[in-house]
């Protein structure tokens, strides 16, 4: 749970959370309460995308977005990764006017260092990545019942 205040960010944490803070990752060994007293950069444990889950092309924008905010180090890299992550997304989703918009506003996050609300906003898009892609996959036949 997130609780924001005036400057104040209150997250609540179950036994065995993870949460990631200005690139450290942190552990509660029970449940426990956190206040963030000023601007941090941070993410929730259910909200971190392993790399194997970034099976299509906007996942994969997403955890490059992730990386830059949850490895410091890997930054620069993350984000120029994400530009030419970003240039393929608008040719694949040329005339789709909608999503094409929603990426421009993940672009202007990203240039103004506002990741989380870059990740929050990509996530939105899942639904239509994981439609796209399941309208390319071949459609398979049911298998006749035995003895047919």
């Amino acid at each position: 749970m997130i609780t924001q205040g005036r400057k104040t960010i209150r997250l609540s944490l179950k036994a065995g959370e993870r949460l990631y803070v200005n690139g450290a990752v942190l552990r509660v060994d029970r449940r426990t309460s956190i206040e963030l007293l000023n601007d941090v950069v941070f993410l929730l444990e259910h909200h971190v995308m392993q790399p194997e889950q970034a099976t299509t092309p906007l996942r994969q924008l997403y955890f490059t977005v992730q990386k830059a905010l949850i490895e410091p180090a890997a930054a620069f890299s993350a984000r120029q990764e994400f530009y030419r992550r970003y240039i393929e997304l608008l040719d694949a989703y040329d005339g789709e006017e909608e999503v094409l918009e929603t990426l421009h506003r993940v672009r202007a996050l990203v240039n103004t260092g506002r990741t989380f609300e870059a990740l929050k906003t990509i996530r939105a898009l899942f639904e239509e990545d994981e439609a796209r892609e399941a309208a390319r996959q071949p459609a398979v036949a049911p298998r006749a019942a035995a003895g047919e």
